[in-house]
């Protein structure tokens, strides 16, 4: 075999799959993974010391070497063949110090059992389940057992997103106090509890992926629910936590495995049954998580598989707010100063008057705001390609309810947990329990005066960028009214553009509310009591919900 007889690494760890019952050697002792060739056969032998023999023997000619993330992999072992079908019995999972030795590793299996093919030899596998750091070395770009190329290479992420953004998201994501405040957040939280436990039928027995785990909630849940096992797939040093996390609860744990790296990069070892996470961000779409949810179903879902949640809205419609127009438009006034320590600021207000403008607004706000019914686009996670993800265009049409000012565009969405027994939705709605992503206002700099039975159109467009988020285009526009209108064109137009990367939040709570003489109390629509039509998902661009309940006055 080219003068090759043995090659030999240091080991990390190798623990068995879903086993409770697994035995570990002691930290003290040094574990060493091993191939040799002797008198044409090939084996590969883990053991304590590296000249010790027996251990567990696996044939990499009919096993499979998986990726699991950048410092992880699993071994599974085929067991037997009934009806042509392949039965693996056993996964190991071997834990490495960093991704150098990881990708020396799979081009070590990858180069002695080409060689066994070549010379039509058989490999022997041998893997003990142990506990311990391990030192290899290999060659970038290496070609991996699933197809992939090793970590050397960009992922499909890192060709979407700039490092820096990237680099701050995840140390965003990996901080506990974060975590906390997206736990804290109960109407989140608990939603995603009863959606799981009230449909246990859907988890029992199921594999379960847990695209961005975070902490591991979901995965506890999901376990909770039955779940045959869940993996917790986490970019993040979250992911270290959620294993913490998970130890603590042995009950559970045993059925989830922890899997650092991205969903883009990191192989399972079997295909999800269901898959469960939580992407939304601000408007929906902030922080484009929903196309990692997509590259999720479409690696590793089954056909048919579930999703939670499966459906998101963006409900969206114009609104009147003079306190938030005032208070957004003050602040540009500092510029104004012509005799600042000598200094004339005004050349700059224009600039800062727009600058404030092109800030969407995060905050709960008083549903009696609108002044006309919501219009909603609907995204089908089942369905959807990711490519329709980096361009959303949104037509509008609306109907004023009222005559006064119209101030910008109001919009929040909602989530479908489509279960087999129950359907749930979490909405983040005005005038709902409030939630932490609470609802978003796009305003303009030059309102729209409309009266009552004014047509409003428009256009809400949002593009995405290499920073995680979209750059939000919108145009606002009121018809002539009146005698003659038929004849008319547009009366008004206002436009503005912003940045969903870099919101306000201002997150106060809703500002007293006084109707004005010849307007009627606005009547909310609560998305969750608007049901899911088959047409809705066949044609997503625009809903006009109309079912509406009674707003209360605020005291």
């Amino acid at each position: 075999m080219e003068q090759k007889h043995k090659q030999e690494f240091a080991l990390a760890s190798a623990t068995e799959l879903s086993s409770s019952s697994a035995s570990a050697l002691t930290q003290s002792s040094p574990v060493f993974a091993r191939f040799s060739a002797r008198n044409g056969l090939v084996e590969l032998r883990f053991s304590e010391q590296s000249e010790a023999i027996g251990g567990y023997n696996v044939d990499p000619c009919t096993a499979q070497l998986l990726k699991l993330g950048p410092v992880q992999s699993v071994c599974i072992s085929k067991d037997s063949d009934t009806n042509e079908e392949k039965s693996y019995s056993r996964g190991i999972t071997i834990q490495f110090r960093d991704e150098e030795e990881s990708r020396a590793f799979h081009c070590a299996f990858e180069q002695w059992k080409t060689e066994v093919k070549d010379q039509d030899a058989v490999v022997r596998f041998a893997v003990y389940l142990f506990s311990n750091p391990l030192l290899l070395v290999c060659f970038p770009g290496t070609h991996l057992p699933n197809g992939d190329v090793s970590g050397s290479l960009k992922s499909k992420f890192d060709d979407k997103v700039e490092p820096s953004s990237a680099k701050m998201y995840f140390h965003y994501y990996g901080q506990l106090l974060h975590q906390q405040n997206m736990l804290q957040d109960y109407v989140r939280t608990g939603t995603y509890y009863a959606a799981v436990i009230e449909n246990r039928a859907d988890f029992i027995g199921r594999v379960v992926v847990d695209v961005g785990a975070g902490s591991g909630i979901l995965s506890l849940f999901a376990a909770q629910a039955g779940a045959k096992h869940v993996y917790a797939v986490e970019a993040s040093e979250m992911a270290e936590y959620a294993r913490k996390l998970i130890a603590g609860n042995p009950s559970l744990g045993e059925r989830i495995t922890v899997i650092k790296g991205k969903v883009e990069e990191v192989e399972l070892p079997e295909k999800a049954d269901i898959l469960i996470s939580e992407p939304m961000g601000t408007l929906l779409v902030n922080e484009r998580m929903l196309e990692t949810y997509v590259i999720a179903r479409d690696r590793f879902l089954v056909p048919m598989g579930k999703m939670f949640p499966s459906v998101g809205r963006i409900h969206m419609a114009p609104f009147s707010d003079e306190y938030l127009f005032v208070e957004i438009a003050n602040k540009a006034l500092f510029w104004q100063q012509q005799n600042y320590y000598g200094v004339d600021l005004t050349p700059l207000y224009g600039s800062a008057f727009h600058g404030y403008f092109s800030q969407p607004v995060v905050d709960a706000f008083d549903p009696r705001l609108l002044v006309a019914p919501a219009v909603s686009h609907v995204i089908d996670f089942k369905k959807t390609k990711e490519e329709n993800l980096y361009e959303i265009d949104i037509p509008l049409k609306f109907i004023s309810s009222v005559g006064t000012r119209v101030h910008g565009l109001a919009c929040w969405f909602d989530v479908l947990f489509d279960g087999s027994t129950v359907q749930r939705w979490l909405t983040t709605a005005p005038g709902a329990p409030t939630t932490h992503w609470y609802q978003l206002r796009c305003v303009l700099s030059q309102p729209l005066y409309v009266m009552a039975g004014q047509e409003i159109t428009g256009q809400l467009r949002m593009i995405a960028h290499s920073a995680q988020s979209y750059t939000i285009y919108l145009t606002l526009s009121v018809k002539m009214w009146g005698p003659g209108a038929d004849q008319g064109g547009i009366l008004q137009t206002s436009s503005c553009k912003l940045d969903l990367k870099e919101p306000y939040y201002r997150m106060s709570q809703p500002q007293p509310y006084v109707l004005t003489q010849d307007q009627q109390p606005h009547q909310l629509m609560h998305s969750q009591d608007i049901p899911i039509q088959a047409d809705d998902l066949e044609e997503p661009e625009l809903i006009q919900l109309q079912s509406q309940c009674s707003g209360a006055q605020l005291q």
